[in-house]
Protein backbone atom coordinates (compact mmCIF):
# COMPACT_ATOMS: atom_id res chain seq x y z
CA UNK A 1 0.00 0.00 0.00
CA UNK A 2 2.94 2.46 1.02
CA UNK A 3 4.59 1.64 -2.38
CA UNK A 4 1.58 2.28 -4.56
CA UNK A 5 1.27 5.68 -2.87
CA UNK A 6 4.65 6.59 -2.92
CA UNK A 7 4.39 5.69 -7.00
CA UNK A 8 1.52 7.81 -7.21
CA UNK A 9 2.81 10.46 -5.51
CA UNK A 10 6.05 10.09 -7.35
CA UNK A 11 3.96 9.85 -11.08
CA UNK A 12 1.69 12.79 -10.09
CA UNK A 13 4.66 15.35 -9.08
CA UNK A 14 6.48 14.14 -12.49
CA UNK A 15 3.62 15.05 -14.52
CA UNK A 16 2.78 18.27 -12.82
CA UNK A 17 6.81 19.48 -13.69
CA UNK A 18 5.93 18.30 -17.01
CA UNK A 19 3.20 20.66 -17.26
CA UNK A 20 4.53 23.30 -16.16
CA UNK A 21 7.99 23.16 -18.15
CA UNK A 22 5.44 22.88 -20.97
CA UNK A 23 3.89 25.89 -20.31
CA UNK A 24 7.00 27.92 -19.36
CA UNK A 25 8.48 26.70 -22.89
CA UNK A 26 5.18 27.74 -24.46
CA UNK A 27 4.96 31.26 -23.23
CA UNK A 28 6.15 33.72 -25.57
CA UNK A 29 9.78 35.46 -24.15
CA UNK A 30 7.20 38.84 -24.27
CA UNK A 31 4.82 37.37 -21.98
CA UNK A 32 4.69 38.10 -18.19
CA UNK A 33 3.17 36.30 -15.89
CA UNK A 34 1.02 39.19 -13.55
CA UNK A 35 -1.35 36.89 -12.02
CA UNK A 36 -4.74 37.26 -10.75
CA UNK A 37 -6.53 40.35 -10.23
CA UNK A 38 -10.06 40.73 -7.80
CA UNK A 39 -12.51 42.89 -8.14
CA UNK A 40 -12.27 45.97 -5.38
CA UNK A 41 -14.41 44.73 -2.33
CA UNK A 42 -16.14 48.17 -2.52
CA UNK A 43 -17.68 47.60 -5.90
CA UNK A 44 -15.09 49.77 -8.02
CA UNK A 45 -13.91 49.51 -10.97
CA UNK A 46 -12.64 46.55 -12.72
CA UNK A 47 -11.77 45.61 -16.14
CA UNK A 48 -9.96 42.62 -17.38
CA UNK A 49 -8.85 42.29 -21.22
CA UNK A 50 -7.10 39.48 -22.42
CA UNK A 51 -7.18 39.19 -26.21
CA UNK A 52 -5.27 36.26 -27.47
CA UNK A 53 -3.47 35.75 -31.36
CA UNK A 54 -6.56 34.68 -33.42
CA UNK A 55 -8.96 37.84 -32.45
CA UNK A 56 -5.78 39.84 -33.20
CA UNK A 57 -5.83 37.99 -36.71
CA UNK A 58 -9.05 38.90 -37.22
CA UNK A 59 -8.83 42.44 -36.38
CA UNK A 60 -5.84 43.25 -38.10
CA UNK A 61 -7.97 41.58 -41.39
CA UNK A 62 -10.95 44.15 -40.86
CA UNK A 63 -8.48 47.09 -40.45
CA UNK A 64 -6.42 46.67 -43.35
CA UNK A 65 -8.18 48.96 -45.79
CA UNK A 66 -8.67 51.80 -43.66
CA UNK A 67 -5.48 51.61 -41.21
CA UNK A 68 -2.68 49.21 -42.85
CA UNK A 69 -0.38 50.59 -40.03
CA UNK A 70 -2.37 49.29 -37.08
CA UNK A 71 -3.23 46.00 -39.48
CA UNK A 72 0.78 45.26 -39.65
CA UNK A 73 1.14 46.06 -36.06
CA UNK A 74 -1.66 43.62 -35.03
CA UNK A 75 -0.04 40.75 -37.63
CA UNK A 76 2.79 40.75 -34.89
CA UNK A 77 1.12 40.90 -31.60
CA UNK A 78 0.42 37.73 -30.12
CA UNK A 79 -1.81 38.86 -27.01
CA UNK A 80 -2.55 42.04 -25.38
CA UNK A 81 -3.73 41.64 -21.58
CA UNK A 82 -5.10 45.11 -19.95
CA UNK A 83 -6.30 45.03 -16.33
CA UNK A 84 -7.64 48.04 -14.27
CA UNK A 85 -8.47 47.90 -11.02
CA UNK A 86 -9.81 50.76 -8.64
CA UNK A 87 -8.48 51.30 -5.97
CA UNK A 88 -10.28 51.51 -2.37
CA UNK A 89 -9.27 51.38 1.04
CA UNK A 90 -9.31 47.04 1.14
CA UNK A 91 -6.97 46.71 -1.46
CA UNK A 92 -4.52 49.68 -2.27
CA UNK A 93 -1.69 48.14 0.34
CA UNK A 94 -1.71 44.96 -1.70
CA UNK A 95 -1.76 46.32 -5.24
CA UNK A 96 0.83 48.92 -4.04
CA UNK A 97 3.16 45.74 -3.19
CA UNK A 98 2.35 44.16 -6.22
CA UNK A 99 3.18 46.51 -8.59
CA UNK A 100 6.32 47.05 -6.82
CA UNK A 101 7.32 43.25 -6.75
CA UNK A 102 6.27 42.69 -10.37
CA UNK A 103 9.01 45.67 -11.48
CA UNK A 104 11.44 43.91 -9.44
CA UNK A 105 10.62 40.71 -10.98
CA UNK A 106 10.93 42.68 -13.99
CA UNK A 107 14.09 43.81 -13.58
CA UNK A 108 15.41 40.33 -12.18
CA UNK A 109 14.39 38.74 -15.31
CA UNK A 110 16.22 41.40 -17.60
CA UNK A 111 13.21 43.40 -18.80
CA UNK A 112 14.55 47.24 -19.66
CA UNK A 113 12.89 49.83 -17.64
CA UNK A 114 12.75 52.59 -20.35
CA UNK A 115 9.64 54.64 -19.07
CA UNK A 116 9.56 56.04 -15.26
CA UNK A 117 7.07 59.14 -14.33
CA UNK A 118 6.52 60.04 -10.84
CA UNK A 119 4.31 63.24 -10.64
CA UNK A 120 0.72 64.31 -9.43
CA UNK A 121 0.10 61.01 -7.72
CA UNK A 122 0.92 59.20 -10.62
CA UNK A 123 3.66 56.20 -10.49
CA UNK A 124 4.07 54.87 -13.95
CA UNK A 125 6.61 52.11 -15.58
CA UNK A 126 7.37 51.18 -18.39
CA UNK A 127 9.68 47.87 -19.34
CA UNK A 128 10.38 46.20 -22.65
CA UNK A 129 11.79 42.91 -23.43
CA UNK A 130 14.76 42.86 -25.86
CA UNK A 131 15.40 40.69 -28.82
CA UNK A 132 18.48 42.32 -30.14
CA UNK A 133 18.70 45.41 -31.21
CA UNK A 134 16.05 45.14 -34.12
CA UNK A 135 12.91 43.83 -32.08
CA UNK A 136 10.99 44.10 -28.93
CA UNK A 137 9.15 40.73 -27.64
CA UNK A 138 7.42 42.44 -24.60
CA UNK A 139 6.00 45.57 -23.06
CA UNK A 140 4.76 45.77 -19.51
CA UNK A 141 3.33 48.83 -18.30
CA UNK A 142 2.71 49.58 -14.51
CA UNK A 143 0.68 52.43 -13.49
CA UNK A 144 -0.88 53.43 -9.65
CA UNK A 145 -2.87 56.64 -9.96
CA UNK A 146 -3.19 57.63 -6.25
CA UNK A 147 -6.85 57.66 -5.39
CA UNK A 148 -8.29 56.33 -8.17
CA UNK A 149 -6.53 53.17 -9.94
CA UNK A 150 -3.76 50.30 -10.90
CA UNK A 151 -3.08 49.50 -14.61
CA UNK A 152 -1.34 46.33 -15.43
CA UNK A 153 -0.56 46.05 -19.35
CA UNK A 154 1.42 43.27 -21.41
CA UNK A 155 1.59 43.37 -24.92
CA UNK A 156 3.14 40.31 -26.49
CA UNK A 157 4.78 39.91 -29.63
CA UNK A 158 7.43 40.93 -32.48
CA UNK A 159 7.34 44.61 -32.11
CA UNK A 160 9.55 46.93 -34.06
CA UNK A 161 10.66 49.99 -32.04
CA UNK A 162 9.15 52.54 -35.29
CA UNK A 163 5.65 51.06 -34.15
CA UNK A 164 5.85 51.72 -30.96
CA UNK A 165 3.93 55.39 -31.12
CA UNK A 166 1.63 53.37 -33.10
CA UNK A 167 0.81 50.64 -30.02
CA UNK A 168 1.15 53.75 -27.52
CA UNK A 169 -1.58 55.52 -29.14
CA UNK A 170 -4.09 52.94 -29.86
CA UNK A 171 -3.66 51.64 -26.00
CA UNK A 172 -3.61 55.23 -25.07
CA UNK A 173 -0.48 55.05 -23.33
CA UNK A 174 1.16 58.63 -23.89
CA UNK A 175 4.98 57.52 -22.92
CA UNK A 176 5.05 54.74 -25.57
CA UNK A 177 3.88 57.47 -28.16
CA UNK A 178 6.80 59.66 -27.23
CA UNK A 179 9.75 56.41 -26.94
CA UNK A 180 8.21 55.22 -30.32
CA UNK A 181 8.36 58.68 -32.43
CA UNK A 182 12.23 59.07 -30.24
CA UNK A 183 12.96 55.50 -30.62
CA UNK A 184 15.11 56.25 -27.19
CA UNK A 185 14.73 55.38 -24.05
CA UNK A 186 12.86 57.89 -21.79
Amino acid sequence: MKSLLRSTTLATLIAVSSTLALRAEDSPAGYFDLGKFNPPSGGGQFVEVNIKSPLLSLAAKLAEKQEPEVADLLRNIKSIRVNVVGLDDANRAELTERLVRIRADLESKGWDRVVTVLEKGQDVGIYLKHRGDTAIEGIVVTVIEKGKEAVFVNVVGDISPEKLSVLGDRLGIDPLKHLGKTGKKA
